[in-house]
């Protein structure tokens, strides 16, 4: 990792930077996907971000440089499922601007999360990729920090 970059749990003064990243990620899926699959409003976004932040129903470590520039965050939120055997963890984003990739800012983000997930008595962090095979880098860093195939694709109904 650059020795210059400090992470630590995000608060929600912090929530429009972290919007901004939110926005990037989403926007960088949809390009390499060719097709509007989010909706994204940077103020609802933040607003709705500092409101999870605030009341502890997300949890989100940011990376910044020595200048304080955000370049990288990981969000978390508990779950709960039998086959898990208790509460655990999701990771629903895991962003880190691209001039800062290769420089393992990824991999600490997931330590920190893991140390946390810890803490909180989690058995275990879920996490579902972009789709594959756009993806596949993605998928091949998370089996490199330890996570494994656990069958299926993620899918969604709009309520």
């Amino acid at each position: 990792m650059t020795p210059d970059i400090l992470i630590k749990r995000a608060t929600g003064r912090e929530a429009p930077e972290i919007a901004m990243m939110v926005g990037a990620l989403l926007g960088e899926i949809m390009n390499i996907l060719d097709t509007p699959v989010f909706n994204f409003d940077l103020e609802e976004t933040s607003g709705r971000l500092k409101d999870y932040l605030d009341h502890e129903k997300y949890f989100v470590f940011l990376a910044r440089t020595k200048n304080r520039d955000p370049v990288g965050f990981i969000t978390l939120y508990e779950s709960y499922a039998l086959y898990a055997e208790g509460a655990f963890g999701t990771i629903p984003e895991l962003y880190v601007k691209p001039p800062f990739r290769s420089h393992k800012i990824g991999r600490h983000l997931l330590s920190y999360a893991k140390a946390f997930g810890k803490s909180k008595g989690w058995t275990r962090l879920e996490v579902t990729t972009p789709p594959l095979p756009h993806f596949e880098k993605t998928l091949v860093f998370y089996e490199r920090e330890d996570f494994e195939i656990t069958g299926g694709r993620k899918l969604k109904v709009v309520l």
